[in-house]
């Protein structure tokens, strides 16, 4: 079979059919196919064979018939709509099963808190029902300042209602803040006389030096060391996460910022069978550059796992405020001036030596950058290096990326991908207390991408939210907030666009479009089913097309 598969390969990439005798395993029938390749720009009624693991021919549903052998699998799809398997562009796929261990500790409509005293009872509930004994870590993932009704973080007061027995942190929804209550913070070696880490921040009460148990950035990792003793059965927490991407279509997930434990984790549960879908892990690479280079092995896949390159934090949150940006943010957070801006995680010197470190060795790089003043650390390390190859340097998040840096972007061959679920989520928390109304219109320029013809992706970087794509395709094409009210008019895009930008786009962005992203012949047959066409609809109606099956390498998973 491998033989075959690279015959089929071979020939795709010279332009020629699959012949006949390479017998189909599954045909594929719809009235509606979109391709995605380019200059198609519609859906049109297709047959679609699959050999293997690849896709053997494409053509008229009447001719359908000669590629049907005995033991072919013929799926009659109807006016169901089949597309290419959705590409995660940015998330972190080994924490997503993770965070289904942990107390839900989210806001609607992903959790069920709403005030502090709510927060409290959910964490006594998860310590009741996993029957949690004293001095054991509990730990929450999800909550969120902008929608609690008071506005704020919880600080180790509130946490010590919840309990003074154990040691609890909880996960901003960000995944940039963690908040502590007294036990953890002590656990943790955080005091009064603790002082503010390189990129974070240990808040405190006001006219005091005593921690109020919310940490930023870099001060919450000696918290967010325990999360692990919190969690029963890790390589299990794969095969969930394997189960929750699928049923949204994906088939290629991505793990941003692995850690050696958790690309160590993907490769347990590929090697125990949980692995359906293919991964491909950037490890976090800008604490020691010679020692990730020597850890890893770049470039290709080993079983469902491929380590694509090497990931850096610039900045942090825009909606915890801690991303960098050129300008103060709207409402300066507790305890920062009116001129605050944020604050990079890594000074220039180091973005510059860590890039041109990386692309010496031919390691691709994506990049959190969030606000501006970040997005111009990555662009000035870029155009310092004299890499003539074809790099692809992904700028993650690009959430405040002005017009001149996207003009600069393109010519140095750099992709945007957009957080473009923010709009949804936080559009009226950016638009009312993080930019105002003028910066916040315009989080995730993909119209301004999109006049540039430039390459760019969207994503929902999971478990900050769900990996749920058909809802990131609504958000990236209407732009409206919970409130109902349109963010950014003029940054509204085509749902073909926006397609292209979970497909071909993504593909191209791990540098994988020979093998995905399209439905072409010699192409790996990861397909999705979906109840509809989403191009005969209103971009405004796309949440009601439902995803009813999944096929990754050519098999169902889900």
């Amino acid at each position: 079979m491998k033989q075959n598969i690279l015959i089929l390969a071979s020939l795709a990439c010279l332009g020629l059919a699959i012949p006949a005798a390479y017998a189909t395993d599954t045909l594929f029938l719809s009235q509606n196919v979109i391709t995605m390749e380019r200059g198609k720009r519609s859906s049109q009624p297709l047959a679609v064979a699959v050999t293997g693991e690849r896709i053997s021919w494409i053509g008229p549903l009447d001719e359908a018939r000669q590629q049907q052998q005995s033991h072919t699998k013929v799926i009659d799809l109807g006016e169901r709509a089949l597309l290419p398997g959705f590409i995660d562009a940015h998330g972190h796929i080994s924490s997503v099963g993770i965070v289904a261990q942990l107390a839900n500790v989210a806001s609607p409509p992903v959790g069920p808190v709403t005030n502090m005293d709510e927060l409290v009872k959910v964490l006594q509930a998860h310590i009741r029902n996993n029957e949690i004994a004293p001095g054991e870590w509990v730990v929450g993932r999800g909550y969120d300042d902008s929608l609690l009704a008071e506005e704020r973080h919880p600080t180790r007061d509130d946490l010590d209602r919840a309990s003074s027995e154990h040691p609890i942190m909880l996960i901003h929804v960000s995944g940039h803040l963690a908040a502590a209550n007294s036990r953890a913070l002590a656990r943790a070696g955080i005091n009064d006389e603790t002082p503010n880490p390189d990129g974070g921040v240990i808040r405190r009460y006001a006219d005091s030096n005593r921690p109020n148990g919310v940490l930023e950035e870099t001060a919450a990792s000696s918290v967010r060391a325990y999360m692990m003793e919190a969690i029963k059965d890790p390589v299990a927490s794969i095969k969930l996460a394997m189960e929750e991407y699928a049923k949204n279509g994906i088939t290629t997930a991505q793990d941003g910022g692995s850690s050696p434990q958790s690309v160590a984790l993907l490769k347990a549960a590929d090697q125990a069978g949980y692995v359906n879908l293919d991964v491909i892990a950037f490890p976090q690479g800008q604490t020691d550059e010679r020692a990730t280079l020597d850890a890893f092995e770049f470039g290709s896949y080993q079983g469902r796992i491929k380590i694509g390159g090497i990931k850096l934090m610039l900045d942090g949150s825009p909606q915890g405020k801690t991303a960098y940006m050129t300008k103060p943010y709207f409402i300066a957070p507790d305890g920062q001036t009116a001129d605050y801006r944020g604050y990079p995680i890594i000074p220039q010197p180091r973005v510059s030596e860590l890039v041109s470190t990386y692309f010496a060795a031919d390691v691709p790089v994506i990049a959190h950058a969030n606000g501006d003043a970040a997005a111009d650390m990555l662009i000035e390390a870029v155009s310092e290096t004299a890499y003539q190859k074809d790099h692809r340097t992904v700028m993650i998040h690009a959430q405040t990326v002005r017009e001149d840096q996207l003009t600069a972007m393109k010519t140095l061959g750099m992709v945007p991908s957009y957080f473009a679920a923010h709009s949804f989520y936080w559009g009226d928390w950016h638009r009312d207390s993080v930019f105002g109304v003028e910066r916040a219109s315009r989080i995730s320029p993909t119209a301004s991408t999109v006049a540039r013809a430039m390459w760019f992706t969207v994503h929902n970087d999971s478990p900050v939210v769900p990996p749920d794509v058909m809802r990131l395709l609504w958000a990236t094409t209407n732009r409206l907030t919970r409130s109902d009210q349109v963010l950014g008019r003029n940054q509204r895009i085509a749902t073909y666009d926006a397609l292209r930008a979970v497909t071909i786009n993504a593909a191209y962005q791990h540098f994988e479009e020979d093998l995905k992203g399209s439905i072409e012949v010699g192409k790996q047959a990861d397909l999705v089913v979906l109840s509809t066409d989403p191009l005969s609809l209103p971009a405004s109606d796309l949440l009601q097309v439902e995803v009813e099956a999944t096929y990754s390498r050519g098999r169902k998973v889900f």
